[in-house]
């Protein structure tokens, strides 16, 4: 099996290392718009070699790991150059955009909107992951629209690295992740900025911070350039769950500003059932 896989950070890179466990023999190359980072991946035998994106008409499976933003012109790129036979996924955090962008291509069927639920704080090459696949859930969007036979391709795939599948309307996708995954990154960089704010000396945070601070503003160290794409590209309904978020956080000043810590108590008691859905989670 040949594989193509644009973009060798965290989540291409750990795409690769996945493949080469379950698929003894697969030749992977690779694209990226930093040098550096396709010098990296091939040091660390992540890819066997880079190659230019006009190469991908060459693959089985082309996987698109690159920001939001750039995906939509990625996949159309793709899409352009491939054969009949040739798999094409992505791995990103929205989409309705990409979906409706790639809607009318008379290589639609060759493409499988999915979004693996799985990453870390760290990007780049180096922070890819073999397993880091195992046990996620892996969202697809409007598979129907796939051709069948690649279908069966992309689930072998995913299977064999460990994922779940769990099927969703792009649309609904975008609404729920924004609350999930989305609002708890924003949550975290503002945290992050709050305290810097407030604690101007670095020794003190590095001292005072314990577990529960440093769990809880991981995410705050998540790149930027990855992650402002995707604000954008679900901007309403990220701005329905801030709305939402800031009115809790609101009531909850106003609680501690009456006294009522009985309430405060409940209002904590009554979010402790999220302990019961979040067993499942490794």
């Amino acid at each position: 099996m040949k594989v193509h896989i644009v973009g060798i950070g965290l989540i291409g890179g750990s795409f690769a290392l996945g493949l080469r466990k379950a698929f003894p023999g697969v030749e992977i190359s690779g694209s990226d718009a930093s040098e550096a980072h396709l010098l990296e991946a091939e040091e660390l035998k992540i890819i066997d070699r880079s190659a230019n994106l006009e190469e991908v008409k060459e693959a089985d499976v082309v996987i698109i790991a690159v920001p939001v933003d750039v995906a939509k012109k990625v996949a159309v790129e793709v899409l352009d150059q491939v054969v009949n036979d040739t798999l094409v996924f992505d791995a990103g955090s929205t989409k309705a955009g990409l979906c409706e962008t790639v809607a009318d291509h008379p290589n639609r069927r060759n493409f499988l909107a999915a979004h693996p639920i799985a990453g870390t704080e760290f990007s780049g090459p180096g922070a890819a992951i073999e397993d880091l696949f195992r046990n996620k859930t892996n969202i697809i969007c409007e598979v129907e629209k796939t051709a069948f036979k690649l279908q069966e391709r992309a689930l072998e795939i995913f299977q064999k690295l460990g994922m779940r599948i769990r099927y969703m309307d792009p649309k609904a996708h975008d609404r729920h992740i924004a609350y999930v995954s989305h609002l708890s990154h924003i949550s975290s960089f503002m945290l992050g900025k709050t305290v810097l704010q407030k604690e101007q000396n670095e020794k003190d945070i590095f001292d005072l911070a314990g577990s529960g601070f440093a769990s809880t503003v991981r995410l705050a160290k998540s790149s930027p350039a990855m992650w402002t794409p995707i604000f954008q590209q679900n901007k309403e309904n990220i701005l329905e769950t801030l709305e939402e978020y800031i009115n809790n956080l609101s009531r909850f000043k106003d609680l501690i500003e009456k006294d009522d810590f009985q309430e405060v108590f409940l209002e904590m008691e009554r979010t402790n059932h999220i302990k019961t859905i979040l067993n499942g989670i490794n």
